[in-house]
């Protein structure tokens, strides 16, 4: 994520999907992103996988794997994640060539972002944009 002094970053969404070995395959073929690495216990379930979108990286897993975190997230909703991208149209692009529901094509905000809106296949939505907030600055 760009914005953070080119540091380590300190926020890191960290998600849960029924299929997670999809949803792998979904944000780095449609949206990107560079799978870090995958963990998976003896029966296939990802244990935890981190996947990075430019200086910055989310968290994911299997539901249903067990555990504290496992267990507090049963009934979350989907979660909405936006990430900073250099090339929003070429990044649209990208998804929409692969098959991403797209909710918002890019569109110019009033802030001076341009960003797009997209869903993955277990209801998370994902913004994709120029905006990258003054934190650490």
């Amino acid at each position: 994520m760009a914005g953070t002094g080119g540091g380590r970053p300190s926020v890191f969404p960290t998600l849960l999907y029924a299929d997670a070995k999809a949803a792998v395959r979904q944000l780095t073929e449609a949206f990107g992103f560079t799978e870090l690495s995958v963990y998976e216990g003896e029966d296939g379930t990802v244990m935890h996988a981190e996947l990075a979108q430019g200086n910055g990286a989310v968290m994911l897993g299997s539901r249903g794997r067990g555990g504290v975190f496992d267990t507090a997230m049963k009934d979350a909703g989907p979660a909405g994640v936006y990430i900073v991208v250099d090339d929003v149209d070429a990044h649209h692009r990208r998804a929409v060539e692969r098959g991403a529901e797209i909710l918002m094509p890019p569109t110019d905000q009033d802030h001076g972002s341009r960003d797009y809106l997209a869903r993955d296949l277990e209801g998370n939505v994902w913004g994709f944009g120029t905006y990258a907030p003054g934190v650490g600055t």
